[in-house]
């Protein structure tokens, strides 16, 4: 598994997120973890809203594995803050910020978060309550890194007028076929063509890339907004085609030529799983270690249905 710069260190190219796992028994949540090791995984994506309550999912996770001091000392934990579903609302109050995280270290079993991520925009922000929580979360070494979740560029400027702790991920909606953040790029100033629509504030990818901030891959396999995936959807059959010639090609599975089409971006992304089944954690993580070429990748890019003028 190949590493991505990550903070002031690195973190493997591909993470296990856990957010479908509140049925799974014990077993088979040990199961999946070890697949994610054996795979080079060990970056574990939770968030306190994942599985139906809160903090259900990072209960799951913890008493499933009931892992010792130092294999908890492998993995990077990483968890989310911000959304409050009983009130259809977003909440970057210093309250709840605190609030939430106090609940993650006990349902995760640990006294520490490695990563806490701001859950979606709260339009009602104050960037001084984020950084006083920031503040008192490290200094207290409860939380060592922080960082965002589906946040523009100016978005990321408004917290930084207060917050001083780093901000070193932000975790974004991105496949070969939901790939807006790239795609309005290629498309810039074509006049009556969606594709050159801007809908993330203008240039996140390449923001991110300038500022040291690690994008995180979610719905890596979607082929829209919780559309489905497009692996073998009947609806992307040009796309499937040349998918399947490049994993018979690289001697892969499908899925991993998906996962090879992000980790080939130069910004050095991260794909986050969300497969709950350990051999599509082992056949996705292989995509890592494939190096699509320049013309492969625009080719995926094309059949995808993407504009390249």
């Amino acid at each position: 598994m190949k590493s991505v710069p990550f903070g002031s260190g690195t973190a493997p190219a591909v993470i296990a997120g856990m957010m479908r796992i509140p049925d799974k028994t014990d077993a088979e949540v040990r199961e999946l973890y070890d697949t994610a090791r054996a795979a080079g995984i060990d970056f574990f994506d939770h968030a306190d809203i994942y599985g139906g309550a809160m903090h259900v999912c990072e209960e799951r996770f913890a008493s499933a594995l009931q892992l010792s001091a130092a294999e908890r000392d492998e993995i990077t934990l990483q968890t989310k803050c911000g959304i409050v579903p009983s009130e259809q609302m977003f909440d970057f109050s210093y309250e709840h910020i605190v609030t939430q995280v106090e609940g993650s270290l006990k349902a995760l079993r640990t006294d520490h978060i490695d990563v806490l991520l701001l859950h979606r925009p709260d339009a009602l922000v104050e960037p001084e309550e984020v950084a006083r929580a920031f503040d008192e979360l490290s200094a207290a070494g409860k939380v060592r890194a922080f960082g965002v979740s589906n946040h523009t560029p100016r978005q990321i400027d408004l917290l930084r007028t207060a917050v001083t702790q780093p901000l070193i991920a932000n975790q974004l909606q991105l496949s070969i076929t939901h790939s807006p953040i790239i795609a309005q790029g290629v498309a810039a100033n074509m006049s009556g063509e969606e594709q050159s629509i801007v809908r993330d504030g203008g240039g996140i990818v390449e923001y991110c890339r300038i500022n040291g901030i690690t994008i995180q891959a979610w719905s890596p396999f979607q082929a829209g907004f919780f559309d489905g995936v497009f692996l073998g959807n009947p609806k992307h059959p040009e796309l499937n085609a040349v998918i399947d010639r490049l994993a018979a090609k690289y001697a892969v599975e499908p899925i991993a030529i998906a996962t090879a089409w992000i980790t080939r971006h130069p910004a050095h992304m991260q794909v986050v799983l969300g497969t709950t089944t350990p051999q599509r954690v082992a056949d996705a993580a292989a995509g890592a270690d494939v190096e699509l070429s320049r013309s492969e990748w625009y080719e995926l890019f094309r059949a995808a249905g993407h504009i390249v003028p």
